[in-house]
């Protein structure tokens, strides 16, 4: 959570470490074509792509998780 919400965004987290983080707190993870994922948390609804070849999530992923979580009302504290 902390390495999320760490400013500046960081570009070295696995994705798949964020997807356990988002499940662990409480969200939805919907399989979709391909690459794509959605995740549902308190009526908030994410649309991303799991990277490929990389395992690291971009740097505009690691920011639309921490708007995400911040839109569903889970803070860093």
């Amino acid at each position: 959570m902390r390495a999320i919400f760490s400013v500046p965004t960081l570009a070295s987290i696995n994705f798949a470490d964020i997807e356990k983080l988002l499940v662990a707190s409480g969200a939805e993870v919907i399989e979709g074509s391909g690459s794509r994922l959605s995740f549902m948390l308190n009526n908030q609804k994410l649309f991303v792509h799991r990277p490929h070849p990389a395992k690291e999530a971009k740097k505009y992923q690691v920011e639309l998780f921490r708007e995400f979580l911040q839109s569903a009302g889970v803070t860093n504290e």
